[in-house]
This record gives structure tokens, sequence and C-alpha cells, in this order.
């Protein structure tokens, strides 16, 4: 089961959280938020993680 573990206000962020996450071995999903097609730049983005890795995003969130 994925989670939202941030919104970003357009594709580029998300990537760049996408990335982040991927970085510190996390597996990430992004996904638009109003059920656009994905590849809209300009449209809000949900960031998801595993469940299991929820505790592990609030730590580098933390950290940041």
């Amino acid at each position: 089961m994925w989670v939202e573990v941030k919104k970003a206000k357009s594709l580029m962020l998300a990537e760049m959280w996408k990335e982040l996450f991927e970085e510190e071995g996390i597996p990430t999903r992004i996904l638009p938020a109003s059920g656009i097609p994905i590849g809209q730049e300009f449209a809000e983005y949900s960031v998801l993680v595993p469940k299991d890795k929820e505790h592990v995003i609030k730590d580098i969130l933390r950290k940041l």
C-alpha cells in the first residue's frame, strides 16, 4: 500500500522529491493530485511511498 508523504506544486518539484527519496533507497511514485494525465508541468502532484517506509520519510524530512 502506498501513502502520500508530500504534495508538490509542479512536476519538477515532485520529481525532485522522488529523486531525494530514491537516493535514500525508498521506492517512490508521483501521481497527479487532480486526476489529470501525468506530464502536466504546472499541476499539483502527490509524492507516494510504501506505507512501511513512511517513518523513514518523516526522519528525512525532519532533518531538512
